[in-house]
């Protein structure tokens, strides 16, 4: 009550809103409220400010108007966003200071499909049949593309390569075209990732796709053997049969995509525009964006967590 009195004593005077108060039953002095003014805030107080600020450099644009990438994110990865930098608090509190300033994570929309199945091609078995849960990275990679409209109204096509482990982004690539070599290119991409560094695809990781012509071309699985990868495609029209590569495009859209992103500087006019956006946030997803089902880690961290526990493993049995 003493919030409400000092919020409009520039319009009415204490004394008064007092007696207005005291007829309706809410009894409170001028000396209560005079007292309560000059009282030193309380250790709770002074934590909620200190913890709203840091919350603020998050969600509000700095003086260039730009906001940091965890501005996306809800109040439960921002707790443990705060806990990874050492911020020692508590889950309830980020959660009623975002609800006082208003502050909330994106919420993902609905994505429009984009790939068209060629009802003529020889089609890959369906090797995963909905399992993407792997023990570890280099067993299957899942692929598919998305749309971008500029604001020209033409569209780029923005395609990735994840790898199901860790929901790693391994490949990614832009074109103004939907051809077969758009997609190629990110095939390319990962498998010269993991040749750089010292983890190979063997030839037995499975690549797993929906029935899209581009998935299904003869020259598209020839891109696959030579790069160590198995095709696998899953139902036509089906979104859970790619339900891993489905979920990542749907970030992509909400993080990256939509107007109010903290990766886009402003309209889309061309290419070069999506690909800048597309390559900020691809970096910030794979090495700083926490991830429930990792334990709150980031992709890049988890898997590096894998690969420096089985090289433990091997010197023990050494």
């Amino acid at each position: 009550m003493c919030e409400f009195l000092a919020e409009h004593k520039a319009k009415f005077p204490i004394a008064a809103m007092c007696r207005a108060l005291s007829a309706r039953g809410i009894v409170i002095s001028r000396r209560t409220f005079h007292a309560w003014a000059v009282r030193a805030p309380s250790k709770r107080a002074l934590w909620d400010t200190a913890v709203t600020e840091i919350l603020a450099d998050h969600y509000e644009p700095d003086e260039q108007g730009k906001r940091r990438p965890e501005c996306l994110y809800g109040a439960e990865k921002m707790w443990a966003h705060l806990q990874r930098q050492g911020i020692p608090v508590a889950r309830c509190t980020i959660e009623r200071l975002m609800r006082r300033n208003g502050w909330k994570g994106v919420v993902r929309r609905k994505k429009v499909r984009t790939t068209i199945g060629d009802p003529g091609a020889e089609r890959a078995p369906d090797l995963v049949d909905r399992q993407f849960r792997v023990p570890a990275p280099n067993v299957l990679v899942v692929a598919d593309f998305t749309y971008v409209r500029l604001a020209t109204g033409a569209f780029v096509y923005t395609a990735f390569a994840i790898d199901a482990f860790a929901g790693r982004i391994l490949g990614w690539e832009c074109s103004t075209s939907k051809e077969t070599a758009f997609v190629e290119t990110v095939i390319r991409q990962s498998a010269a990732v993991r040749a750089r560094e010292g983890n190979p695809l063997d030839g037995n990781t499975i690549h797993h796709s929906d029935a899209g012509s581009q998935y299904t071309s003869v020259h598209f699985g020839q891109t696959l053997m030579l790069s160590g990868l198995r095709p696998s495609i899953g139902t036509v029209g089906d979104a859970y049969d790619n339900a891993l590569a489905e979920t990542t495009i749907g970030l992509y859209k909400t993080e990256a995509v939509r107007e109010d992103s903290p990766f886009r500087t402003g309209p889309l006019h061309r290419l070069a525009d999506v690909e800048q956006l597309t390559c900020d946030w691809a970096d910030w997803y794979n090495r700083s964006r926490l991830m429930h089902r990792l334990g709150r880690k980031p992709p890049v961290e988890y898997e590096a967590d894998y690969y420096a526990t089985v090289s433990q493993q091997r010197v023990g049995d050494r």
